[in-house]
């Protein structure tokens, strides 16, 4: 399967159906079959103690799969998380961007599953690990595309 959107149309398409966080992720490689996401960590990514927090991290795995999906089946921004499981492993380096590589396990017609990997950049040490499940349109309804 080839890819729907390339790196450039997928970083455009994200900024334009989520403005106010766009600018957090940046797409550092993408292939049919993998993402890798950069989470530009800042201060409000931090929780006491200089960690980068849970939320931040749960958002970074979200919008990682999700756009991969994205990729690899086209504006289908009505995708929705169905289901989540995250493994925090290590305590991640609050003044590091968070890396995180993702590639599907499964992408069907209603069902996609991801499962993502993420670092602290520069470390080859996963700080933890998720498991991500999306519910997708019907191909072919109103809420299969936009934009």
């Amino acid at each position: 399967m080839t890819l729907a959107m390339g790196r450039e149309d997928l970083m455009e398409y994200m900024g334009q159906i989520f403005p106010q966080v766009h600018r957090d992720f940046v797409v550092e490689d993408l292939t049919e079959d993998s993402i890798v996401m950069r989470l530009v960590v800042e201060d409000r990514h931090l929780r006491p103690g200089g960690t980068v927090s849970g939320p931040s991290m749960f958002g970074l795995a979200d919008v990682c799969v999700y756009a991969l999906v994205l990729a690899r089946k086209g504006r289908q921004s009505l995708a929705v998380t169905t289901n989540s499981s995250l493994d925090f492993l290590r305590k991640p380096e609050g003044g590091k961007d968070m890396i995180a590589q993702c590639r599907l396990l499964k992408l069907g017609r209603s069902l996609a599953v991801g499962d993502v990997l993420m670092f602290s950049e520069g470390s080859d040490k996963p700080v933890a690990r998720a498991t991500m499940t999306y519910s997708l349109p019907p191909e072919g309804s109103a809420a299969a595309s936009f934009g």
